[in-house]
């Protein structure tokens, strides 16, 4: 399976730079530019495939590419639904699947995409993306849970308070409490 290809990144970040600097006990604005980027980078630093947490938090879109059809899994979830599916037919030319061939299913593992009764996936061309699953995963902001919300604004904090990568005094790691936080949304491979 290809890795997967962030489409179109979130409108949005789980908190807002008010929060940041409510958490962060900042009231002006001569360091939002810093405040700013070091909240993309926490964002960043969990968010999607590459991120720890191996899911989407914000709303975004995503495409999968697979060899061919069968059990489509998509990795980043949560999925909330399927924008289109392509696939390149036996005469290596692009179609779109209809979308009452399938449907979209979740079970403990995650998201995937399975045929709906009595239908046949069609035939593919032989090429490592024969088929192209794109899909919204994540949630609005709002519902990010409160305890990734909390671990961005740890983290903010932290590389606010600790801007240099190494100090003189005692080095720190990254407040243990983030990994508290994050640890029951983290994707795990079964």
């Amino acid at each position: 399976m290809h890795a997967p290809v962030r489409t179109s990144p979130p409108a949005e970040t789980p908190v807002s730079l008010t929060e940041v600097k409510a958490h962060c006990r900042v009231d002006h604005d001569d360091d939002d530019a810093v405040l700013t980027a070091l909240l993309n980078a926490a964002v960043s630093h969990l968010d999607g495939w590459t991120g720890i947490l191996g899911r989407a938090m914000v709303t975004q879109s995503w495409r999968q590419e697979f060899a061919g059809f069968g059990c489509l899994r998509l990795p980043v979830g949560p999925v909330a639904s399927i924008a289109s599916i392509t696939y390149y037919d036996a005469d290596n030319e692009q179609q779109t699947l209809a979308d009452s061939l399938y449907v979209l299913r979740h079970n403990a593992l995650g998201a995937y995409v399975d045929l709906k009764p009595d239908q046949n996936w069609p035939g593919t061309y032989p090429r490592v993306d024969a088929v192209s699953v794109t899909y919204v995963a994540g949630t609005v902001a709002a519902d990010v849970p409160a305890a990734l919300k909390a671990a961005i604004m740890l983290l903010v904090s932290h590389w606010n308070e600790h801007r240099e990568a190494v100090t003189e005094g005692a080095m720190t790691e990254l407040p243990m409490a983030v990994n508290a936080l994050i640890a029951p949304y983290r994707r795990m491979n079964l």
